[in-house]
This record gives structure tokens, C-alpha cells and sequence, in this order.
């Protein structure tokens, strides 16, 4: 079904038809304790859930990132968004990252790792990285979400550069910034569990 050669190029991938994935209906800004713990009960019962993390970039040479600021997770049906700088939602981020039941899946997350681990000191439980699960295959370079999306679904997953490199540090994320995080987590569930089909 794979072949570990034949990784899609930009230009083929440009000419893809869109992944759809979540629109803003199917998304949810935390922002209350009650919004955390709800999100935290949907999220247990799913299991397997989509899982990446989006800092502030950093511009100047030897400065640290102080991210992650914005952490986001996924089912098959929504995706939940919880912002750092909430105090109310943080006791239930540290409870989904520790969780060994609740598998967090995501693309090439050790930056992601290392992040979490300055910022809240701890490290995270119940992790699968997609990257390994292409090796395994034997893809011997990186297999991003772009690539896994095109290869797996013959579909173009939507990055802008200009939302990658925006301020996540924000309070007030944009619907753009909303949908791109919600997308690169619902992204790398619907490639785990196509990987899981074959």
C-alpha cells in the first residue's frame, strides 16, 4: 500500500483537491473550568485523540521559545482548544497530557515535547508520534502532515504560512488561527486511523 520512495512533491501536492476538515462549528475555544472539564470527558471517552501545540515564533538568534501557547486536541467529530495563559483550563491540560489512557497522536512532536516540559514540567504520557509509525513503513525521511494527507487521502491539507508564523500568544485567536490548530490535530487522527485500517 506504501511505498517509502515515492514521498508527494510541493508541486504535486499544489494541485490537490482541500482536505475538509473541521469548520468552526465543530471547534471549541476553552475558556472555563466547565469548558475544560467537558472537554476532558469527550476526550477520555474518544481514547485516541489528535494532538499538536502552536507557540509564538521567535525571530532572533539563541531567543527561547516560551511556548507552547496554544494546545489542541481532537476527535473525529470536534476539536478543543485551550490557550496556556487560562488559568481556569490548566489543571485539566496537565490531566490530558499525563493521561496514559487518553493517546495524544501528532507529527514530529519532540519540539512539541520539550515545550511542554519547560513550560508546565512535566512530560507528557500516552504520546504517538506519526513520524515513528512512517518509519516503521519505511520512509526513511520525515513524513509531515502535508504528505501523509496527500499520500493518504489524495488531498491538499491547508497551511498558511501567515497563520504558522502569527502571534499564538495572542488572548483573542483568530477564526484562521482556530481552524489551522484544530486541522493539524484532526489531521493526525484521521491519519492514524487510516494507518490502523490497513
Amino acid at each position: 500500500m506504501f511505498d517509502p520512495k515515492i514521498v508527494p512533491t510541493k508541486s504535486v501536492i499544489a494541485e490537490l483537491e482541500p482536505f475538509v476538515g473541521l469548520g468552526m462549528e465543530r471547534i471549541v475555544l476553552v475558556s472555563t473550568e466547565g469548558e475544560a472539564e467537558a472537554a476532558f470527558r469527550d476526550l477520555a471517552q474518544a481514547k485516541n485523540v489528535g494532538f499538536d501545540t502552536e507557540s509564538k515564533p521567535t525571530f532572533l538568534k539563541g531567543q527561547q521559545s516560551e511556548g507552547p501557547h496554544v494546545l489542541q486536541f481532537a476527535t473525529s467529530e470536534r476539536a478543543y482548544i485551550f490557550q496556556s495563559h487560562i488559568t481556569e483550563s490548566r489543571a485539566v491540560i496537565v490531566r490530558l497530557l499525563e493521561s496514559e489512557e487518553i493517546q495524544k497522536i501528532g507529527f514530529d512532536l519532540r519540539g512539541d515535547l520539550t515545550h511542554i516540559w519547560r513550560r508546565f514540567g512535566i512530560r507528557p504520557a500516552g504520546i504517538i508520534d506519526l513520524d515513528r509509525s512512517f518509519r516503521k513503513l519505511g520512509y526513511r525521511n520525515a513524513v509531515g502532515a502535508k504528505s501523509a494527507i496527500a499520500m493518504l487521502f489524495q488531498r491538499r491539507l491547508m497551511k498558511s504560512k501567515s497563520v504558522t508564523t502569527s502571534n499564538w500568544a495572542s488572548p483573542k485567536l483568530s477564526e484562521g488561527q482556530l481552524v489551522y490548530a484544530a486541522n493539524d490535530a484532526y489531521a493526525a487522527l484521521m491519519v492514524y486511523q487510516l494507518l490502523n485500517q490497513a
